[in-house]
């Protein structure tokens, strides 16, 4: 990942703009990250990334799973 100061960035957006679609750019402001800069495509796949569930899925099975189990437990308790 590319670094470079908020004033390089603002003197140089068009060149900041050519750098993040090669590579994600960081944007540093005393020392301190403020932004990163990606590409859409860079953009879309972190997008994606998130929207794929991971734990839910195994969830709801172990649930089913325990209601399956415990079917005449959860029907005493609900009476």
């Amino acid at each position: 990942m590319s670094s470079i100061t908020a004033t390089d960035a603002k003197n140089k957006f068009g060149r900041v703009l050519e750098m993040a679609q090669a590579e994600p750019v960081r944007i540093q402001k005393n020392g301190r990250d403020v932004a990163i800069v990606l590409s859409p495509e860079q953009y879309g796949a972190l997008v994606a990334q998130n929207t794929n569930p991971k734990v839910r899925p195994m969830i709801e099975t172990l649930m089913a799973r325990s209601i399956e189990r415990r079917k005449s437990l959860y029907e005493a308790l609900a009476k």
